[in-house]
């Protein structure tokens, strides 16, 4: 998955969560609160890695482009 996927991803699986923890709380279910506390950071997990990946991605592009610089 690319950096954009995985925070895409990571953002619905936020909201969702946070859907779901307010639906729990409004309905007395601790059931729902706890998935939605799960997919929540699950959400944040994922908007991690895409964050990671993009850094990673940027930092590899900067090398290349100082060998690129040096060669010349």
């Amino acid at each position: 998955m690319g950096s954009t996927t995985d925070k895409i991803k990571g953002t619905a699986n936020e909201a969702i969560g946070k859907a779901k923890q307010g639906v729990g709380e409004a309905t007395g279910s601790e059931r729902l609160q706890g998935e939605g506390a799960m997919q929540e950071v699950k959400g944040k997990g994922q908007k991690a890695m895409g964050d990671a990946k993009e850094a990673t991605k940027e930092a590899i592009d900067r090398a290349a482009g100082a060998a690129k610089k040096a060669a010349d």
